[in-house]
């Protein structure tokens, strides 16, 4: 028997019993969409949440300042000893020249005083006396939705927010600020802390003037300020620097400059000079690369500090759900094999005279085995390929619903990371898994004796 002849029976024999022949595709197909969707998720997953190991991110940042270490971070920076270097942009031109670095953005970061709103409406909230010219802020400690009544000192962090996705910053309720904008800022949870406001309660602040002022010197008290009154349109958390204000580079870079213009003194009082930054964001190129770029670094003669811990203990649990979901999909395979291994039992059981014919008319054991073995092939095969398609499918439709929910947060999105191999082992792993299935049912249809099977 040619194998022309035996695809010709086969084709004949899936056509005849088409619904069960169809269930059997479908759920070998199943298994294939469970197993490509889930190993296709698992690695774009792991790919975003490790910045994509060959393209960096916020996993793969590293926070530069100059080489004076600070005192807070003892243990943990990593200083050249001697007087601290400028961050200025031949800084940035000589880190971004550095190997294995992808991006480098400047933080500026600029002392203020700040005046919050006052009175926030939310419930618990005190309400000003009726007919009152301006509404009161007197409260006792703790009194829900009151700020403090005194001005205090702080800082604004300005970052390049049109990178927000490749910065440790996290938008938890809101916005963040237009790119560019001198008119919008985004507070932190410590500054709501203030407020005496939860972040359920944060909606109460947003759209409210927040006014700050970013001082010329201090002395016992400050000298002169430039006032501004930017509208709070977020609640974020974020890493960049320190500040409970987050806001554009343009808005920092408008009172680091004015503070600078002071004279002498006020610019060495908060160690700013015009064009010089206060920190950098590093990216490395790849995960494995963040202690190669910090130590070139740090050979220039700058701090830096990165959560190479985090990464590492972040990429071992990744790889372990990985594995678990690899192996949710192959046991779906491996109960898609046994139904098929049943289908085809039950399809000897049917065709023992046809089986009885076929050897009569002179068809050897190879030759019936031959064609049960196709039989599970073909359906194999092409439960394999609409498996691959609809894992897929499946895939990108989790990764759209991801999207739209990490643009809301203000974080890039997913590069959803279709594999071919992945693919190719999905259609080629149902294939093979059918084989072995269908070899025990066409053992047994070969070692019929064609008398017993006439008679059956």
């Amino acid at each position: 028997m040619r194998w022309r002849d035996a695809l010709g029976l086969v084709t004949r024999e899936l056509r005849r019993r088409a619904g069960r022949s169809a269930l059997t595709v479908a759920a070998v197909a199943l298994a294939a969409t469970l197993l490509t969707a889930l190993v296709t998720i698992a690695s774009t997953a792991q790919d975003r949440v490790l910045s994509e190991v060959t393209t960096g991110g916020p996993l793969a940042g590293i926070k530069v300042v100059a080489a004076a270490p600070d005192p807070s971070q003892i243990g943990r920076d990593d200083a050249t000893p001697g007087p601290p270097k400028p961050l200025d942009d031949g800084a940035v031109a000589r880190i971004r020249a550095l190997k294995d670095v992808a991006a480098v953005y400047p933080i500026v970061s600029v002392p203020v005083i700040v005046v919050t709103p006052p009175r926030i409406a939310v419930a618990g909230a005190p309400t000003p006396p009726t007919g009152a010219d301006e509404p009161s802020t007197t409260a006792a400690p703790g009194t829900p939705g009151v700020g403090p009544n005194e001005p205090f000192g702080d800082s604004i962090v300005g970052v390049p927010l049109a990178r927000s996705g490749q910065l440790p910053v996290t938008i938890l309720v809101g916005r963040l600020p237009s790119p560019t904008s001198q008119s919008e800022v985004v507070i932190t949870t410590e500054f709501l802390n203030r407020l005496h406001l939860s972040i359920s309660e944060a909606g109460a602040v947003i759209g409210s003037q927040v006014e700050i002022g970013f001082p010329r010197a201090f002395g016992r008290g400050f000298n002169r300020a430039r006032w501004m009154h930017p509208v709070i349109v977020g609640v974020a958390d974020q890493d960049a620097g320190s500040g409970e204000l987050l806001g554009s580079m343009e808005l920092a870079v408008l009172g680091r400059d004015w503070i600078a213009a002071g004279g002498p003194a006020g610019a060495a009082q908060f160690g700013l000079q015009p064009t010089t930054y206060t920190g950098l964001y590093v990216i490395a190129d790849r995960l494995d690369r963040v202690s190669t770029v910090r130590t070139a670094i740090t050979a220039v003669g700058y701090s830096t500090s990165a959560p190479e811990n985090l990464i590492a203990s972040v990429r071992r649990y990744l790889r372990v759900v990985e594995i678990v979901l690899a192996g949710v999909g192959a046991i779906a395979l491996v109960v898609a094999a046994l139904g098929i291994a049943n289908a085809l039992f039950a399809a000897v059981r049917e065709r023992r005279r046809e089986i009885g014919v076929l050897k009569v008319i002179g068809a050897r054991d190879r030759d019936v085995r031959r064609v049960f073995v196709l039989e599970a092939l073909v359906i194999g095969t092409c439960g394999g390929v609409i498996g691959a398609a609809a894992g897929t499918l499946t895939a990108a439709t989790v990764g759209a619903a991801v999207n739209r929910y990490l643009t809301t947060q203000g974080i890039a999105g997913i590069r959803l990371v279709v594999s071919l191999p992945l693919l190719a082992l999905a259609v080629i792993g149902s294939a093979a898994l059918a084989v072995v299935a269908g070899l025990a049912p066409a053992l047994r249809a070969a070692r019929l004796p064609p008398r017993e099977a006439i008679a059956g």
